[in-house]
């Protein structure tokens, strides 16, 4: 979603908007961490385990403390964390204080916090949700560096950096002790997990970056031809420069809303963004979404259940091999 967020908001900024470049910017980091951790999932789901496992790609198990990780390995034996890093350079692991220091090709260092320190509480906050659970599993954890031409100078002390490749050898060197989780047991964790996943909803585009509303172009974007301005007919939409039509258009537009603007959103401000003066036809399109509502006639707003009405979230950003 922030992915998408970001490029919703080009979009709809000029071409000349200042702050282009920042979001231009903070697409390509997204997407080299998106692509980092697809091809650690490519390798978990290409490596055959002769042992019993489940592998579970972008998981944010709900408890009191918010956490996510890249990638978690599950066996009846142990749990393995794989936090997943596309920082490119020459890296330095910096113990005291704890700190990521990279030097690019031209001499430039910058500093990063330090991955270790995200990885260990990580695995924190997971043996904490495990134990809530009466389970006790032990849990192991591994920074993973997407790709070789990232080049470790200094490794941290104690934590293990690994490269795709060797993840698969890694896990399979961990201990299997005698006491392990019962098959039940351990497909019910599994279940749990997935059940207790919730999705990472970003802050949107203008309290991040502090744009104004008025600086983005309102209107239904038209797919086809991309031009926005799209025009509501019964039932319907069509694009007048393209004549394209797209019964579902103000579905896109009002998600955009959400990634762009604010989490709410008033049969006002609806008009104002869809470029439509008819308040009963806002009120249907907004009714129709079956959205949460708060306040009541002119002060009534609508709330977007993230967990629900997420067409931007990827199908299958979970998977389970057994």
């Amino acid at each position: 979603m922030k992915l998408e967020g970001l490029r919703a908001a080009q979009c709809r900024l000029s071409a000349g908007h200042t702050m282009l470049p920042v979001l231009a910017s903070k697409q390509t980091s997204v997407e080299s961490g998106i692509g980092g951790e697809e091809r650690v999932a490519e390798v978990l789901r290409k490596h055959p385990f002769s042992f019993d496992n489940r592998i579970i790609h972008d998981l944010s198990p709900s408890v009191d403390e918010k956490f996510q990780m890249d990638n978690t390995v599950w066996t009846p034996w142990y749990g393995v964390v794989l936090e997943v890093k596309n920082i490119g350079g020459i890296l330095e692991f910096k113990d005291n204080p704890a700190q990521l220091v990279r030097t690019r090709d031209d001499g430039h260092k910058d500093g990063f916090e330090s991955p270790v320190i995200q990885l260990e509480r990580n695995c924190g906050c997971l043996t904490d949700w495990l134990r809530s659970r009466n389970i006790n599993l032990p849990i192991y954890g591994a920074v993973v560096l997407a790709y070789p031409k990232q080049i470790v100078a200094v490794p941290p002390l104690k934590t293990k950096i690994l490269y795709p490749y060797l993840i698969p050898s890694y896990i399979k060197s961990i201990p299997q002790p005698a006491k392990k989780l019962d098959i039940e047991t351990f497909n019910w964790l599994s279940t749990e997990l997935l059940h207790s996943h919730q999705p990472y909803i970003p802050k949107p585009i203008c309290d991040t970056y502090k744009i104004p509303f008025g600086d983005f172009q309102t209107g239904v974007q038209c797919v086809t031809c991309g031009r926005f301005g799209m025009i509501k007919l019964p039932r319907t939409w069509q694009c007048p420069f393209c004549k394209a039509t797209d019964h579902l258009a103000h579905q896109r537009a009002l998600l955009e809303w959400f990634l762009i603007f604010r989490r709410t959103i008033t049969n006002r401000e609806c008009r104002w963004f869809l470029r439509i003066e008819d308040i009963q036809v806002v009120k249907r399109i907004l009714q129709s979404m079956n959205w949460e509502t708060q306040g009541t006639f002119r002060n009534r707003a609508y709330l977007m259940d993230f967990n629900i009405n997420n067409s931007f979230q990827k199908k299958g950003s979970f998977f389970i091999r057994q």
